[in-house]
């Protein structure tokens, strides 16, 4: 049977715990990675997280599984990793995708938006120049 984006969101979110901004920077402090899955034009427009890792979700795959040859070393299951994106849409994806991969600790921090909001620290978009 095929799967709503509903049901699909419902499965992440019962599988990826919504953590707050002081959570992440806690884990974040402990060894944890910062993940952005948002696309390129994304960052450029809108800035990014300080000290955030960016992997765009539809690489995620690629970039998480260490038997291909686009594997990213920063990814390791011995590691927790918190996603964001946008909203928290993408991210709560996303780490059902790590969860079924075998990464133990994904966490889903929400959107750029609410790290900033939580007092996260994060770079100013680049200036197009016009």
């Amino acid at each position: 049977m095929a799967l709503t984006v509903a049901q699909m969101m419902e499965a992440a979110n019962a599988a990826v715990p919504r953590i707050s901004v002081a959570d992440a920077m806690a884990r974040i402090e402990a060894g944890a990675l910062l993940l952005d899955v948002r696309d390129a034009p994304e960052l450029q427009m809108q800035g990014r997280a300080q000290g955030s890792h960016h992997i765009p979700r539809g690489m995620l795959e690629f970039r998480a599984d260490p038997a291909t040859q686009f594997h990213d070393p920063e990814l390791r299951k011995d590691r927790a990793v918190i996603l964001h994106c946008a909203s928290g849409g993408r991210a709560a994806l996303a780490g059902k995708l790590l969860k079924d991969m075998g990464y133990g600790e994904v966490f889903n921090l929400g959107g750029l938006s609410d790290w900033k909001e939580g007092g996260g620290p994060a770079s100013e978009p680049v200036d197009p120049g016009m």
